[in-house]
């Protein structure tokens, strides 16, 4: 069937159609490629973990999609599925995607007691999605069964204006971050536009372990991450890292690509190699007040990194800095001042504000107003490379 029609009050037995709507299991059975299975607003609750089995795939030209219908509100509540200590018990997802090309759009999933999202298959695109309140990351990739061969480990999926936040693991608060793509994933996985705030742990985590080697290059793109390390309602732990940005694991190297992020007011560092020793690349990102009970803005102690023109300003440690400073156009806190190699000095008054504020506009992207915007004639601006570009996020 090409669209189908899912709410609250459906039933498995029901056709599908609007005014017959069925539920969310039976339409990912039925639902054809090209199609899309609307969702009626509403607050849809489970207690077991729903999966888009592996061989469920739609094509490169036609995902198979979920997505509110008429723009309506859309809450997958996973609150009542039991948890366990995961050192002994596998606790259950929520919604776990294993096909590929899959659209997902528009979805809130909370409350899981494992992940919110997590994507198992390649190809798929997570659209205007928000996780929040689950029991370990709030979105994460990685290999859909433990046997999986490393050229089926999910690759090439697209995570685009999502938000995650106050995701929070019982057990000990270390591992639940807002969005994870570590361990078991291949090539070419994106994302853009994604916000990740007061999760227990980390805003994003590349984690690679030596038991299973390097995972395949992230990007990403024009992301923010900030308060990570504690909840919205103060909850954190000894064990809560709370890095906006972790990119890597057991000195593996990856060389990821960073562009356009902003991170601050994370407990512990801004953006950090975490012991990955390759060549990730950072270009234009700020980062600003990180190290709320210590750490740093930038941290890379090891490593052949590529720097362009990134802005440090404020942070309890200094920058650590292993890698090449493209044609001295990085800003950096280090001796308690923000300056170059160029004699450039960054000040309070570089910034129109330095006051938080993260929206998001109608179409998705994200609005800081005047939050980190340079103040007309900063010396930032159009200093950085090439000639004339800023330095700091856009």
């Amino acid at each position: 069937m090409s669209d189908l029609y899912v709410s609250t009050s459906g039933s498995a037995s029901n056709s599908g159609s609007v005014s017959s709507p069925t539920i969310l299991t039976a339409a990912i059975t039925k639902v054809t490629a090209g199609g899309t299975i609307y969702m009626m607003s509403g607050t849809y609750t489970y207690d077991s973990q729903l999966t888009i089995e592996r061989g469920n795939d739609g094509t490169s030209g036609s995902y198979k999609s979920i997505m509110p219908y008429k723009s309506g509100t859309v809450i997958l509540d996973f609150s009542s599925q039991a948890y366990g200590n995961p050192s002994s018990v596998t606790n259950p997802r929520g919604l776990q995607i294993n096909g590929n090309y899959w659209h997902i759009k528009g979805l809130a999933v909370k409350g899981a007691a494992d992940n919110g999202i997590y994507i198992g298959g390649s190809y798929n695109k997570i659209e205007l999605c928000e996780t929040y309140e689950n029991r370990d990351s709030g979105l994460q990739l990685g290999r859909y069964i433990s046997t999986a061969a490393e050229s089926d480990w999910p690759a090439n999926n697209e995570i685009l204006n999502c938000t995650s936040h106050d995701n929070y693991d019982p057990d000990n608060g270390e591992d639940a971050d807002g969005f994870a793509c570590k361990l078991t994933t291949g090539e070419g996985n994106v994302f853009r536009g994604c916000i990740s705030y007061n999760n227990v742990d980390d805003g994003w985590d590349l984690y690679t372990k030596t038991a299973t080697g390097a995972i395949g290059a992230v990007t990403i793109e024009d992301c923010v991450a900030f308060n990570n390390g504690v909840t919205s309602d103060g909850t954190s732990t000894a064990n809560s890292d709370g890095n906006g940005f972790k990119l890597g694991g057991d000195k593996i190297s990856v060389n990821h690509i960073v562009e356009n992020c902003i991170a601050f007011n994370n407990k512990k560092h801004g953006f950090t190699y975490n012991s990955n020793p390759g060549s990730i690349e950072l270009t234009n990102c700020t980062s600003y007040n990180n190290g709320t009970t210590s750490g740093s803005n930038f941290a890379f102690d090891k490593g052949t990194h590529v720097f362009t023109n990134l802005l440090s300003y404020i942070a309890s440690s200094s920058d650590k800095t292993s890698g090449t400073d493209v044609n001295n156009s990085n800003v950096w806190w280090k001796n308690k001042k923000s300056t170059n190699a160029n004699g450039l000095v960054c000040s309070e008054a570089d910034f129109v504000s330095l006051t938080p504020a993260v929206t998001r506009n109608s179409d998705g992207s994200i609005n800081f107003g005047t939050f980190l915007q340079l103040a007309t004639g900063s010396d930032l601006i159009g200093t950085g490379t090439p000639s004339g570009t800023n330095i700091g996020a856009r």
